[in-house]
């Protein structure tokens, strides 16, 4: 029990040493996923990761592309989230890594 508690304060030492940068966060069952660190708490870690759909919603649509009425239901356009929060508990990190991130 004590070791998996030492794992937890070494995981939440290792993200808050990557705060705001891009990383690449995998798990104990092989999950991988890239994104940015948000928030480190006693628990978990909080990633906002990335969302890319499809090349055809990406696009702008000023009056929502479906008809000329907002989205076709005569609702108003919004534009996609692009980024979405992510939460993975300290104790099923296996690894973190930094990512370049270019412009």
């Amino acid at each position: 029990m004590e070791n998996k508690a030492y794992d937890q304060v070494d995981a939440k030492s290792m993200c808050q040493a990557h705060m705001y940068r891009y990383v690449m966060v995998q798990t104990n069952d092989g999950c991988c996923v890239d994104g940015f660190v948000e928030h480190v708490d006693d628990e978990h870690v909080y990633l906002a990761v990335p969302h890319c759909p499809g090349d055809w919603e990406r696009a702008f649509l000023p009056y929502g592309g479906y008809g000329g009425f907002g989205g076709g239901f005569g609702y108003p356009f919004y534009p996609p989230r692009r980024f979405y929060r992510r939460a993975f508990p300290l104790g099923s990190l296996l690894a973190i890594s930094l990512l370049p991130f270019f412009l």
